[in-house]
């Protein structure tokens, strides 16, 4: 599963929330990445969550211009401006470190 970094699900309301004071990681909720055509997607307002494979968000640039360790973008629902989670970090991990 994944893991949110500085965030966690609030289930209730099904949208990312501002995690519990001095806890970093919390799990994410399963998801089910199913095929649909872009134009068919009706999207919630939400935060463009970027998945990395560690917490250690730098890696070697591939050809496609983003970090090996990158692995993709969530759009995650929220009710509070993306940009209020990009200035905290919020992200993704598929894995924690020991």
């Amino acid at each position: 599963g994944f893991f949110f970094e500085g965030a966690q699900w609030d289930r209730d309301n099904k949208r990312i929330a501002e995690s519990a004071p001095k806890v970093l990681y919390t799990t994410a909720p399963l998801m089910w990445f199913q095929p649909k055509q872009t134009a068919h997607i009706q999207h919630p307002p939400s935060y463009n969550c970027p998945v990395y494979k560690t917490s250690d968000r730098r890696g070697i640039l591939a050809t496609t211009g983003h970090s090996t360790n990158f692995i993709l973008d969530v759009l995650v629902p929220s009710e509070i401006p993306e940009a209020h989670w990009v200035q905290r970090g919020v992200a993704m991990l598929s894995q924690l470190d020991d």
